[in-house]
């Protein structure tokens, strides 16, 4: 995997790079689209989140708090929001209109590898150290600590009715939770 510090906007079909949007002064870890494909989120290793224009790829938001590199950023499926996770062990919650931080949720004690938002925009999760968090997206208040890898989680994500998280680690496992359990539904090696 190459990390570059520009972010590529590449056509689906023909593999055309559409535009460059250029602005992060160290690499980029992590990019998503807003859901009305809108805007372009960007994490990097230069310690900010930004927000682009997906048309035109002007800079709309460069968000400062982080302390170290961001490694993964996300929207919500309504783009209110973003989530940024941090090595800095940290996750935060900014306003995606005008970029204020509106909250920093608390408790990660390794750093934050991977964010994702269910898809009612309601719940939170992270993976961070060997655990996988579920917050609440309103609060900030921890829902859930869900464990069991042994090994560094790369990677989280929601099912599209956000029942279930799935996570991905550096033990070679892929891991299905029940949201409202905690329980561990399968485990793929």
């Amino acid at each position: 995997m190459s990390l570059t510090k520009v972010c590529e906007d590449l056509d689906a079909l023909s593999g055309k790079q559409l535009q460059m949007l250029e602005g992060h002064t160290d690499w980029v870890t992590s990019v998503a689209f807003s859901s009305n494909d809108i805007h372009i989120l960007s994490g990097s290793y230069d310690n900010s989140v930004r927000v682009w224009d997906a048309l035109t790829g002007k800079e709309l938001l460069q968000l400062e708090g982080h302390t170290i590199a961001v490694a993964s950023v996300a929207f919500p499926p309504d783009g209110t929001n973003i989530v940024s996770g941090s090595y800095d062990q940290s996750v935060q919650v900014w306003d995606a209109l005008t970029g204020k931080k509106l909250q920093e949720l608390e408790g990660h004690t390794d750093q934050v590898t991977s964010v994702a938002f269910s898809s009612d925009g309601t719940c939170i999760t992270s993976g961070s150290g060997y655990s996988v968090w579920v917050w609440d997206a309103l609060t900030g208040k921890e829902q859930l600590q869900l464990e069991g890898h042994t090994d560094q989680v790369t990677g989280v994500g929601f099912s599209s009715d956000g029942t279930h998280i799935v996570s991905g680690s550096h033990d070679k496992s892929v891991r299905v939770w029940d949201v409202s359990t905690g329980k561990k539904l399968q485990q793929l090696v």
